[in-house]
């Protein structure tokens, strides 16, 4: 199964929150992963956040980054295209959705996956609206 995951969801991998088990299976169970270009940046800046907020240690943050930049080697990135920017133009004025939420869907919607996976309600919806088979994390 193709898996497309979006930022809120795949940051379950490294930091352990409520779907984090859910992720590690959807992983473990899939023939081809794929993220947005966006996805490690986002990542990275939630570990960041948790770093300075102290619910993470410096010891967990270096781990975390450590793993998925091993990992994102192996994952499919989807680039930002002048197709997809104007996938998320066309969601932006269809769905209230941040940004970086569109852009995340705009590059799925490139990838075509199986499945598109996500930890924001609103995403998933505009998501579903677009054609994609979804689950919420």
């Amino acid at each position: 199964m193709k898996i497309f995951f979006d930022s809120s969801a795949f940051a379950k991998r490294y930091i352990e929150e409520t779907g984090s088990d859910l992720v590690e299976e959807l992983c473990f169970n899939a023939t081809d992963l794929a993220l947005s270009i966006l996805c490690m940046p986002e990542i990275l800046s939630a570990m960041n956040r948790r770093l300075r907020e102290k619910s993470i240690s410096r010891k967990e943050y270096e781990i975390a980054k450590s793993r998925l930049l091993e990992e994102i080697e192996d994952i499919a990135l989807v680039n930002l295209t002048p197709t997809v920017i104007q996938k998320s133009i066309v969601l932006l004025e269809k769905h209230t959705l941040r940004t970086l939420d569109a852009l995340h869907i705009a590059c799925a919607t490139e990838w075509q996956p199986d499945l598109f996976v996500s930890s924001d309600q609103r995403q998933i919806q505009a998501a579903k609206q677009s054609g994609l088979s979804i689950q919420l994390i």
